[in-house]
Parts: structure tokens; C-alpha cells; sequence
């Protein structure tokens, strides 16, 4: 019984998915131009191709900003709600604090924050 409902389940999302393709490919309006594929930035017209390569320590340097960034967000909640939680709360807050700081440290040691 369980698989047989997963079968119909599964063959529903692929049937409803790929009919909402189809109809979207039907309906869509078409507009074929140049500046279509031109990368836009600001108004300033593009000096050269598009597609340049970036340096890795960029993109590295972007995920560190973006992982404390989102961890740090974690830490907003657990602050509103502190005084009901207890020791537990606090002793919780410090580990996840702790591991936070090991991250860090391993990123500093590896190089990652150094801006070259």
C-alpha cells in the first residue's frame, strides 16, 4: 500500500512539474536580441567578454563572510529568550560559541582570511 501510494505520489509531482514546463514554454513570450545576452552592470557598457575568472580567494573569503554572517544570525533568538533558558541555554550558546571560534581559528591558520 505504502509504495503504491509513493509511485502515485511521485508520478503526480512529475507529471504537474513537467506540465507547468510545457504550458510556461507554450504561452511564454519570445524576444530575441543582442543585448539580451550582454551582461548588465550599472548602465556602464561592458569592456571586453563577459566571462572573466575570478581569484579562488574571493569566493573563499565571500562563504567565511556568509557563514558567520548566518551564525551570528542564530544567536538573535537565542539572546531574546536567555533568562527562561537556564544554564543549560548558557552552556548550549558557549559550545555553539566555541565551535565558532574553532572555525575561525582554522580559517586563520589555513590562510583563508589573509587577503593576497
Amino acid at each position: 500500500m505504502s509504495s503504491a501510494f509513493l509511485v502515485v505520489v511521485l508520478l503526480t509531482a512529475i507529471v504537474l512539474v513537467a506540465g507547468a514546463l510545457v504550458i510556461a514554454y507554450l504561452i511564454a513570450p519570445r524576444s530575441y536580441n543582442e543585448q539580451k545576452g550582454e551582461s548588465y552592470e550599472c548602465g556602464i557598457p561592458t569592456r571586453g567578454t563577459s566571462w572573466m575568472q575570478f581569484k579562488v580567494g574571493y569566493y573563499l573569503f565571500a562563504i567565511l563572510f556568509l557563514m558567520f554572517d548566518v551564525e551570528t544570525v542564530f544567536l538573535f533568538p537565542w539572546a531574546v529568550i536567555v533568562k527562561s533558558l537556564g544554564v543549560s541555554g548558557l552552556v548550549s550558546v558557549f559550545v555553539f560559541v566555541f565551535i565558532l571560534t574553532l572555525g575561525l581559528a582554522y580559517a586563520w591558520k589555513k590562510g583563508a582570511l589573509e587577503w593576497k
